[in-house]
C-alpha cells in the first residue's frame, strides 16, 4: 500500500518540549508501534516488542519481592471487590473531567455505571451462559506501569505519548502511542503483579471470562509479564482462564518442542484455559504460519513428553483458504478478522463453515484499528464497529468471542479502560456479552449516555514533524467527522446536544439509539431531558480542532455512567 508522505516542517520541539503535560492531558499524541498488518498483501511478521529500560519484575520462578508473599490467597468472586485503596488510582496530573480524572484504572465500578444491572458472575458462568465465552486479547507490551513511575513522568509520558520520545526514533509518524492505560499510582513491592491483578479484576467484572496470552517471545519482559499473568489470574479468580495463544509473526523458533516445551511451562498453571475434559486449549496467532505436519508434531510432544492433551483453536489470518487442512488437528477455529463496520456479513459464511466440519468458533470483536508507523487506519464509524462485529457474533451463532484487543495500543484498539476512552467501550461490551451469553437483550434500567469523536478531521494535515501519514486501509468504510450519542433510556426523551458552537436536540426512543452529528471545532457534550428535567449528561472533554501537530485518527470517548 503506497503511503501518503510530507516534509516535516521543523522548529517546533521547544513548543513541543512545554506542552508535553498537555498532550498528555488532552490527547493530542501519536500513535503505533508494531510494525504488523495482517490485512496488507505480503504482510507477514510482527516486529519485536517495544524495547525499553524499565525494571524487570521477579519472575514467579524467582523469590517474592519485600511485602508481597509468593502465592497471595485466592480472592472471592464477586464482582466488585475491586478496591481502588492500594491497587491504583488515576494520577494527580490527569484533568478534571476527563476519564482518568473520573474513575483510576483500580478504582471499583461506581454503582449505576452501566443502563443495565449486570448479571452476577455465576449466572454468566454456568449453564448455557458458561459455554458462551468471551476473552480479550491481551498484549504484554502494554501493562498498566511500565516503569512505577508517577502518571506525569512514567515511560509512557516522557517516550510513549512524546513525539520526541525514545531519542525521536518515532519521530517519523508523530510518537509511538496516541493513548495509554488509564494511570496508576506507585506501589510498593511486587508491584508488577499488583497491577496485572487489577487488570484480571476490571475484566472479570465486566463478565469476562478470561484473556487471549499472545506468546511474543520465550524469553525476556513479555514473557515474564506471561508468567505473572498467570498468577494473577489464579489469585484473584480461579474461574478467570488465560488461553495460550503462541504469536506465529514473532516467536523466533522453527522447532516444535521448543514451542511445546513453552507452552506446558504456562500450561501447568492452574490458570491455563482448559476444556471440562481436562484438555489445555492453545490458539496459536497466524497458525497457517507453520504447515499441520509442524502442529502435529507440537501437539504429540506436549502429549508424549509433558502429558498434556491439547483442544487446538487456530487463528487463521485467512481462514478460508486454510480451514480444511487444519480440521483433522483442530477443536474449532478463528480469525483475526477486520476493524470497520464493513463488510462484517462474511462473519456468517465463516461460522457456517466451521460448524459445517464439526467445530467451535471464535469470532473477533473489535472497536477501531489505527497505526500511524505504518500509514494505515480502519473506519470505525464512532461505536458502528464495536455494535457490528458484537451483532455478528450474536446473530451468527459464535461459540466464543474474542476482544481484538484488550490492550495493544499500538494499533489503537483496546477495549481496556484508557485515559482518552475510560470505560466507554468496555461497559458497551458488558451489555452485548451479557445478550450474547444469556440469549435475553438487557433491561434498560439507568439513562446513561455515550458519546464517540474523533479530536480531528478525518482530512487534517499534520503541521509538526510528522512525515508518515495515515491512508484508509483498503476496504473499510468511508473516513467521515461525526460525533455519535449513543442513548441507553428508560423511557424516550429528548437529547439536548452541544457540538462545538452548533446546539440541538433530537427525540431518541426507550431503549439503545445511535444519533450521528456533524464534527465540529471544539468541545461536545449531551443531556437528556425528559418532563423539562435534566437527567443525565456527559461531556467529552477534548476539543477539536482543524489544525493539529500530529495526526490522530482515534476516537475518544466518555460515559455519562462514571
Amino acid at each position: 500500500m503506497g503511503h501518503r508522505r510530507r516534509h516535516g516542517r521543523r522548529g517546533l520541539k521547544a513548543l513541543l518540549a512545554l506542552l508535553l503535560s498537555a498532550f498528555f492531558l488532552v490527547g493530542v499524541c501519536a500513535a503505533t508501534g508494531i510494525a504488523w498488518d495482517p490485512f496488507a498483501a505480503g504482510a507477514t511478521e510482527r516486529n519485536a516488542a517495544p524495547d525499553i529500560n524499565v525494571p524487570r519484575s521477579t519472575g514467579p520462578g524467582g523469590p517474592a519481592a519485600p511485602g508481597t508473599s509468593a502465592a497471595p490467597e485466592p480472592e472471592p468472586s464477586a464482582p466488585l471487590d475491586d478496591g481502588a485503596g492500594g491497587d491504583g488510582s488515576a494520577g494527580a496530573s490527569t484533568p478534571p473531567g476527563s476519564a482518568a480524572g473520573q474513575a483510576g484504572a483500580g478504582a471499583a465500578r461506581p454503582p449505576g455505571a452501566l443502563p443495565f444491572d449486570l448479571p452476577q458472575p455465576a449466572a454468566l458462568r454456568t449453564g448455557a451462559a458458561g459455554r458462551k465465552l468471551v476473552f480479550a486479547h491481551y498484549f504484554t507490551p502494554y501493562p498498566l506501569s511500565l516503569d512505577n513511575a508517577s502518571a506525569d513522568v512514567d515511560y509512557y509520558t516522557r517516550n510513549y505519548l512524546n513525539p520526541d520520545g525514545e531519542s525521536g526514533k518515532h519521530e517519523r509518524y508523530g510518537g509511538l502511542l496516541r493513548d495509554r492505560p488509564l494511570p496508576v499510582q506507585p506501589k510498593d513491592g511486587n508491584w508488577e503483579l499488583v497491577n496485572l491483578r487489577q487488570e484480571v479484576r476490571t475484566a472479570r467484572d465486566a463478565g469476562i471470562d478470561g484473556f487471549t496470552l499472545d506468546m511474543l517471545s520465550l524469553s525476556g519482559k513479555n514473557w515474564e509479564r506471561s508468567n505473572l499473568l498467570m498468577e494473577a489470574a489464579r489469585s484473584v479468580d480461579p474461574a478467570f482462564k488465560i488461553m495460550l495463544m503462541p504469536d506465529m509473526t514473532s516467536l523466533k523458533t522453527d522447532d516444535p518442542a521448543v514451542l511445546a516445551d513453552a507452552v506446558a511451562a504456562l500450561g501447568k498453571s492452574p490458570a491455563a484455559h482448559r476444556l471440562g475434559d481436562g484438555r489445555l486449549v492453545v490458539s496459536p496467532f497466524k497458525a497457517e504460519a507453520k504447515d499441520v505436519g509442524w502442529w502435529t508434531r507440537v501437539i504429540d510432544t506436549l502429549r508424549t513428553k509433558h502429558g498434556i492433551r491439547t483442544a487446538f483453536v487456530p487463528l487463521f489470518l485467512d481462514f478460508g483458504a486454510h480451514n480444511g487442512e487444519f480440521a483433522p488437528i483442530s477443536y474449532g477455529f478463528s480469525e483475526w478478522g477486520s476493524r470497520s463496520y464493513v463488510g462484517q456479513e462474511s462473519s456468517t459464511r465463516d461460522v457456517d463453515r466451521a460448524h459445517g466440519l464439526g467445530k467451535i468458533w471464535m469470532q473477533p470483536v473489535s472497536v477501531q484499528d489505527a497505526r500511524p508507523n505504518q500509514g494505515i487506519y480502519d473506519e470505525a464509524g464512532n461505536t458502528a464497529t464495536l455494535r457490528s462485529t458484537w451483532t455478528r457474533a450474536i446473530d451468527d451463532g459464535a461459540d466464543w468471542v474474542q476482544l481484538t484487543t484488550w490492550n495493544d495500543y499500538s494499533e489503537g484498539s483496546q477495549f481496556a479502560p484508557s485515559l482518552h476512552n475510560g470505560h466507554t467501550y468496555l461497559d458497551l461490551t458488558s451489555y452485548y456479552l451479557t445478550r450474547f451469553k444469556t440469549g435475553s437483550w438487557p433491561h434498560v434500567v439507568r439513562d446513561t449516555l455515550y458519546m464517540t469523536s474523533r479530536i480531528q478531521f478525518a482530512s487534517a494535515d499534520p503541521t509538526g514533524d510528522q512525515s508518515l501519514v495515515m491512508n484508509l486501509r483498503k476496504g473499510s468504510a468511508t473516513p467521515r467527522d461525526t460525533v455519535e450519542v449513543l442513548s441507553f433510556l428508560k423511557e424516550p426523551a429528548t437529547v439536548r446536544t452541544s457540538v462545538g458552537s452548533v446546539r440541538d436536540e433530537h427525540q431518541a426512543p426507550a431503549g439503545v439509539h445511535a444519533e450521528l452529528l456533524p464534527l465540529k471545532p471544539g468541545i461536545s457534550s449531551a443531556e437528556v431531558t425528559r418532563g423539562g428535567r435534566a437527567v443525565t449528561e456527559v461531556d467529552l472533554p477534548y476539543p477539536v480542532e482543524h489544525k493539529v501537530d500530529v495526526q490522530d485518527l482515534q476516537y475518544y470517548a466518555a460515559t455519562s455512567g462514571r
